[in-house]
Order: structure tokens, then sequence, then C-alpha cells
């Protein structure tokens, strides 16, 4: 078929969508939430970021809290989510973010807060504002992005990081005798009294996304009881330092970081705390 067939038959296409108007408000299923922005994509192809961004957009969108809602992002591939949520958002030093969003839900007890975090940030330099911040059961959300390993900074191994893995640090996979255990931080927060909800998820297909979204609508609704703090991982995928395909990269991340972290809930409140 040559070029000129090609753009003949482009033009009969837009033509024949525009006269039929069929992308009308009555048949659309699927539509950009308000409160994310039209800002192009920073993160690689196949990660899940982009994914956990829709979903805390919607919820807010569907909660009706915009104008009442204030994320915090710290250093790392978490980063850029200030770039994409149409919402108030400060960024925090590398680990602190647990402890600005605390700062500001204690001046602004009435505004809906969380932060949003990966597992280098989260589980290694801020362990112990993590720690301390679930402990107290400080009435804000955490969301917390598992995707075993360093992003931003070139693939490093993180607390995360799977016996046996490979990084960029950890080139013949990570040593247990040397280089210690990965930390099951969520495993870890949950035991804390301060802490209301605690579950794991994940967005590799559609089943696990709707359980995500429902998480994280959960995280946000419960901050109106004043029961403490929400804590919600999303384990995922990192393609660019994993050296995969996104199709290769869930599938690896559905047989061996799923059996490392299972998901589910791990802390839920019953009847009577609701």
């Amino acid at each position: 078929m040559s070029e000129k067939t090609l753009v003949n038959e482009e033009q009969h296409f837009e033509e024949m969508i525009a006269e039929e108007s069929i992308c009308t408000t009555d048949n659309l299923v699927y539509e950009k939430p308000d409160t994310l922005l039209d800002t192009p994509m920073h993160y690689c192809p196949g990660c899940g970021h982009g994914v956990a961004h829709r979903l805390i957009a919607e919820v807010i969108d569907e909660l009706g809290i915009q104008e009442d809602t204030i994320g915090v992002a710290p250093v790392g591939c978490s980063v850029f989510a200030y770039n994409y949520l149409n919402i108030d958002m400060t960024e925090a030093a590398h680990g602190r973010a647990s402890a600005v969003a605390t700062a500001i839900k204690r001046v602004l007890p009435d505004k809906y807060v969380f932060s949003y975090q990966g597992d280098g940030d989260l589980a290694a330099i801020g362990t112990a504002e993590t720690i301390h911040t679930c402990n107290r059961g400080e009435n804000l959300l955490i969301i917390f992005i598992n995707n075993g390993i360093y992003g931003m900074t070139g693939g490093q191994m993180a607390p995360t990081t799977l016996p046996g893995m490979k990084s960029t640090t950890s080139p013949f996979g990570r040593d247990v005798a040397t280089m210690g255990n990965p930390l099951k931080i969520t495993e870890l927060v949950a035991q804390l009294p301060g802490v209301y909800y605690c579950t794991r998820t994940a967005v590799n297909n559609a089943g696990n996304v709707r359980r995500a979204k429902k998480a994280i609508q959960k995280g946000f609704e419960y901050q109106k009881l004043n029961k403490g703090l929400s804590f919600v991982e999303i384990v995922s995928n990192c393609p660019s330092n994993w050296k995969m395909t996104p199709l290769a990269s869930n599938k690896w991340m559905e047989e061996n970081m799923f059996a490392f972290y299972p998901l589910g809930d791990l802390k839920v409140p019953n009847d009577k705390e609701k």
C-alpha cells in the first residue's frame, strides 16, 4: 500500500469519525479525571507510577475533595507526582515526606493529606520518619510504591530488593548473607497501634487496579474518622532498571515480587472501630 493511499485512508477515517460524532458524552466510558493534569509522561513505558497517579486523581474527583487535598512528594521517581495532580502539592527532602505530611496535617487538620513515596525513599533514608509517623498514628495517608529497586538514580539495590535480584550495586544478585534480607516495611508498620488501615495492592491488571483504587479511597475516607494512619503499598515494576520489556517485567513481578510481597489486607478496622 502506497504512502499516498495510507494518508487518504487516514483522512477518510477522521472525516467519518467527525461526521458520525461518535465521541459524545453519552458514549464516553473512560475519560481523564479533572484532577489529572495534561502533562507529558515522564515515566518509562510500562511503569506503574502513571496508573497510580490516575487512581489518586480519580478518587479525589469522586470524593469531591480536590480543593481540600494536599500531597507531599519526596525525591525519587515519585517526585514527579506534583506535575500530574491538580491539587496543592509540596516537595519534601529525601525520606522526609511523612514528616512534612505530619506538619501539614497538624496545622490544617481539616485537609486530606497524603504522601506519595517510593521504596528507596520510604524504606531506606526515610525509615525513621516512616516508623515514627505510623507509630504516632498521624491522621494521614501514606501511598508506598514498591518496585524493589532505586528507580531514578540508576537501579541500585533498595531495602526491598529480593534475594538474588540483580541491581547495579548487586550485579550478581542480592546476597542475604552479606547484604541482609529485604525489608517488609508494610508488615512492620501493620503491627504498630497507630496504624488504622494497612494493605498491599498492585496495578498490573484490571482487577488489581480496581482493588488499589478502593484501597486509596479507603485511605482518604478514614481520615474523616481521625482514628490513625492509613498505609497503602502498591507493588510495581521497573522495566528500565530490571532490564525487561513492560510485559516481561509484569510477568516477573507476578512470579517473584508477589511471592515475597503477597497482596491483600494486613490490618483493617473492625466494625466497632469504624
